[in-house]
């Protein structure tokens, strides 16, 4: 069993962009473009336990911005179990993370993200 830790620096420079852009759109109020980035950091950060866990936090604190009941209740047991399931390598590939998906089904992954994995 392969036990994952930290996000590689191959993909930090890709995940770190997404939550710029996530806190970008923000501050411009364009909450679905912000939400797109906080999936996309999802998907990238979804094998490594710590950055799993940090967009989780940051999508439970987008729940309380945007004050969706659904999204705070999803968010919790995703913060919760989601790092320990990245750090024994059992996560669903591609899940966007929310609340609006099943927190167990995996998802193709978007071309442009699929190259970022190759490189």
């Amino acid at each position: 069993m392969k036990f994952y830790t930290s996000l590689p620096n191959s993909l930090k420079f890709y995940y770190e962009l997404e939550l710029n852009n996530y806190k970008s759109e923000c501050l411009k109020g364009n909450l679905t473009k912000a939400w797109t980035h906080l999936e996309r950091a999802h998907i990238i950060g979804q094998l490594y336990p710590f950055a799993h866990s940090h967009v989780h936090w940051k999508m439970l604190q987008f729940g309380i911005k945007i004050k969706s009941r659904k999204e705070i209740i999803g968010q919790i047991p995703r913060l919760i179990f989601g790092g320990v399931k990245s750090f024994i390598g059992r996560v669903p590939i591609g899940n966007p993370g929310g609340a609006n998906v099943p927190p167990l089904k995996p998802f193709p992954i978007d071309k442009e993200l699929q190259d970022i994995f190759k490189l």
